[in-house]
């Protein structure tokens, strides 16, 4: 029986994620944010009242096959307009799934039927059914003031904030789970995080009340992924170890069972990140799952990681800590 996975975040990290992952099981799930507010989701947000379907449709891409049949369809829903017009920077995927959405009138029916015409392996699922607002509270936005905190609201302006994001809320506080995420939860045998932007892809979903309390309530063991390098804007200067007290600050009562690094992208630091591993309660495993030049993870390198993890994480979490693969 196929291991039951899902994946929560957004953007080109879930992406990476989700194209490792099938690789892996066909039974993955992922749980995508819907907070973006720019470029063409922010366009098709503000005209329809949309859920943003930029992350998405990234999403969908990531899980096609690599036959002809894949490969063709994820660069057509990638591709974007050129020119001038109207159409200028929207995504052929975004119209596609804004399109289905206006007709079905049901997001998660939907975005099914694309990945049905896609062929994708697994599913698609919005992390919450309104779309959503990200607030930071930022140290230091104003040089002149840098240990004020002020309030950045909306996911693009997050992801390129100057100063220090310190921590994140989402508008509205309490918004609806889609039910179909929250089982996908409750039912999964391991859920990932990351890798991604830590405050605007990854740590979103901990903050709506439904999937929180899934995750407390499961039985599924919970992995997290480590970014290669911080993100510029929203995590400069960060430590790899200060990405793990950020996501213990936002989960306190969420326990951990493996944090997965690259070896060479936390060099020098592993005792660090030993210690940080456990005020989630998690094991840490160090792999080669870096491209060549190091700028991104390698689909095949970190499948073979999640595929090591997972086959090493029992019920005991025995064979975990420390090790390297």
């Amino acid at each position: 029986m196929s291991l039951k996975v899902v994946a929560f975040g957004g953007g080109h990290g879930l992406a990476a994620s989700l194209s490792a992952l099938r690789r892996v099981t066909p039974d993955v799930t992922a749980i995508v944010t819907v907070a973006d507010d720019g470029g063409s989701s922010g366009r098709l947000r503000q005209e329809f009242g949309m859920l943003p379907p930029g992350d998405l449709r990234m999403a969908l891409a990531a899980l096609c096959g690599d036959d002809d049949w894949g490969t063709t369809w994820a660069r057509v829903v990638q591709h974007r307009f050129g020119g001038t017009g109207d159409l200028a920077g929207h995504a052929v995927g975004n119209l596609l799934i804004a399109g289905l959405w206006d007709l079905l009138g049901d997001p998660v029916a939907a975005l099914d039927w694309v990945a049905r015409l896609l062929r994708v392996t697994g599913r698609v699922l919005p992390m919450a059914a309104v779309p959503l607002d990200i607030v930071a509270s930022v140290e230091g936005a104003d040089p002149a003031a840098p240990h004020a905190l002020s309030q950045v609201r909306g996911q693009s302006a997050v992801a390129v904030a100057h100063g220090r994001v310190r921590s994140i809320s989402l508008v509205p506080a309490d918004p609806p789970a889609v039910p179909d995420a929250v089982a996908a939860v409750l039912e999964a045998d391991w859920v990932v995080f990351g890798p991604g932007s830590w405050f605007s892809s990854v740590l979103p979903h901990l903050l709506v009340p439904s999937l929180a309390t899934a995750l407390q309530l499961t039985h599924a063991r919970k992995l997290v992924a480590l970014n290669l390098v911080p993100q510029p804007g929203e995590t400069d200067g960060f430590s790899p170890h200060r990405h793990l007290e950020v996501l213990a600050d936002h989960a306190p009562a969420l326990s951990f069972d493996v944090v997965l690094a690259d070896s060479a992208a936390v060099a020098g630091s592993e005792q660090e990140l030993a210690k940080a591993a456990d005020l989630l309660r998690a094991s840490l495993l160090l792999a080669d799952v870096a491209t060549g030049d190091g700028a991104r993870h390698d689909p095949v390198r970190l499948a073979a990681a999640y595929r090591a993890a997972f086959a090493a994480g029992g019920a005991d979490g025995t064979g975990l800590s420390g090790d390297r693969f």
